[in-house]
């Protein structure tokens, strides 16, 4: 049986979210429909939207269903930028974001005529406060940052950031897609901010154990942005098309399953992780763990293999019936250096030696001892020191 120690990929369909989508299959009809059998889709959709509001923090008018967390991220600043670039067009971008940002701003940047200015990260991957601020001038139409980052598990502070753009008036996209069900904020805090900013923040379902279909983008009431799919005005008119009601179910069961058991299940993980972090130093010595030791997400742990790289190790621990991640599932298949591990300072060689291992949910023990007993020779086999 495969030990999989990728969940920051994607991790296991909850029961609960199971059951939630199938209970709702049955329902037959379009939410967007006027009939009773429409009717009754749509009773099932806006039972999930209030359900998961309530696991957010936030009004239920404010939750935007995406197709997943890349789509709402597109959503948060594509639109943002749309609404606003008639008067300023800079894009804050930290270095270390997810692709999916990344990717969205470049186009930006080369089909739209977008300034981008960055914000360089610190040695443990987090995003500096005082250096986010700085970039906040009048001329910029969206700044977006990540809850904590995919890759190294960093934490940033994601209320000093609020903070600070609702103090210059720059609208702010949040990622949370990795944080979300281990790191606790309420969307409403962030409207308690400085000034009350025009906050968004992307979600996604099958981090937490829902289908891989559907994620969301929080707008808050004080936020303009232009839709980029049109063909009706559902969703406050950001996003057309027929809502999949059977996975907005599944999406709020599995939010309400995970931050039910959130503390105690984030305490086991992160006993998993120190397991794991503890035992890959003793039989690789010369492993380095990334990004800030203590305030990480619960099941992160990001492994600098010097001398060997992350491709070659991850084929070998996959032959041992071990699943792990050089990085962002997003990029698999493509052998690049993480852009991650650069923007922390490290070289390019660094940056193609890492391994991303995340434990969840169905993580045991004897999982955590597969990986131990199996990474030595992975090591010494890779870089050659056999």
């Amino acid at each position: 049986m495969t030990v999989y120690l990728d969940h920051a990929a994607t991790t296991p369909l909850r029961p609960e979210a199971r059951e939630a989508w199938l209970a709702a299959i049955d329902t037959v009809g379009n939410p967007s429909s006027i009939h009773r059998s429409g009717q009754a889709a749509r009773r099932v959709l806006e039972d999930a939207r209030e359900r998961l509001a309530v696991v957010l923090g936030c009004d239920a008018i404010e939750v935007v269903f995406t197709s997943g967390g890349t789509e709402a991220i597109n959503l948060a600043v594509k639109g943002l930028w749309f609404s606003r670039a008639a008067d300023r067009s800079v894009v804050v971008l930290p270095d270390g974001e997810h692709h999916a940002t990344l990717d969205a701003v470049e186009w930006l940047r080369t089909s739209e005529g977008a300034d981008v200015r960055p914000v360089a990260l610190d040695r443990y991957a987090r995003i500096g406060v005082d250096a986010f601020a700085e970039a906040l001038a009048a001329d910029v139409a969206v700044a977006t940052a990540m809850v904590a980052n995919n890759e190294a598990g960093t934490i940033n502070d994601a209320m000093a950031l609020a903070a600070a753009a609702a103090s210059a008036g720059v609208p702010l996209h949040l990622d949370a897609v990795a944080s979300f069900g281990h790191v606790d904020l309420p969307f409403s805090s962030l409207a308690r901010t400085a000034a009350g900013g025009a906050h968004l923040m992307s979600v996604s379902a099958h981090k937490i154990g829902g289908p891989p279909s559907i994620g969301a983008l929080v707008v808050s009431r004080q936020a303009s942005i232009t839709a980029l799919h049109h063909g009706g005005s559902a969703q406050r008119g950001l996003r057309a098309g027929t809502p999949d009601a059977p996975s907005a179910a599944a999406f709020a069961a599995a939010a309400e399953a995970t931050f039910a058991e959130r503390v105690e299940e984030d305490a086991r993980l992160r006993q998993l992780r120190d397991a794991l972090i503890a035992g890959v130093g003793s039989v690789v010595p010369e492993s380095e763990l990334l990004g800030d030791r203590d305030e990480r997400l619960p099941g992160n742990a990001h492994f600098l293999f010097p001398g060997a790289a992350g491709e070659s190790m991850l084929y070998l621990l996959d032959a041992a019936d071990i699943a792990v991640s050089t990085g962002s599932a997003c990029q698999a298949g493509i052998a690049e250096p993480s852009h991650v591990v650069q923007a922390m300072g490290r070289s390019e060689a660094d940056a193609r030696s890492v391994l991303r291992m995340t434990v969840g949910r169905t993580t045991t023990a004897t999982d955590i001892d597969a990986v131990v007993a199996a990474v030595g020779d992975a090591y010494r086999r890779a870089s050659g020191r056999r």
